[in-house]
């Protein structure tokens, strides 16, 4: 019995340390990319975490792992309260790239009244979220919580 139990602690153990090893640089490298740490969400877990990340200040209002979606739900500040914003994040590559992920804003003004217009987007406003998601995936990446 004693063998039999000394036998799985070894067999844990090789199966754990097997494991670990993209973790600790063992084959991570794809072809000068970085592979994807992906999850059982179906998408690449540095890029998912980083969005959720990201965009925590706004609620939101779809979150679908398994296609690949997160959508806020429409956010306004007290600084602002005639303007909202509503940022969609597709994911569409695994890998952990620029163009792993499209980001998409709409940004709406309330007109007199109640009703909302919609009004166009700086082009810098989506890149500027991108490369917040970006940046925090990487650290992510590295193990910075920075």
């Amino acid at each position: 019995m004693q063998k039999f139990a000394r036998t799985m602690m070894a067999l844990t153990l090789a199966f754990s340390l097997g494991a670990c090893s993209g973790l600790f640089g063992g084959g991570d490298e794809k072809g000068g990319r970085l592979a994807p740490r992906t999850t059982a969400i179906g998408v690449n877990g540095y890029l998912w975490q980083a969005t959720l990340d990201t965009l925590s200040f706004m609620p939101f209002d779809r979150v679908e792992p398994a296609g690949g979606v997160i959508t806020t739900d429409w956010h306004s500040t007290a600084d602002a309260p005639n303007e909202r914003v509503k940022v969609t994040i597709q994911f569409v590559s695994q890998d952990l790239r620029s163009d792993a992920i499209r980001v998409s804003v709409v940004r709406q003004e309330r007109e007199t009244g109640s009703s909302w217009l919609t009004v166009p987007v700086q082009a810098a406003t989506t890149l500027q979220i991108e490369e917040a998601i970006l940046s925090r995936a990487r650290q992510l990446r590295i193990g910075t919580e920075g």
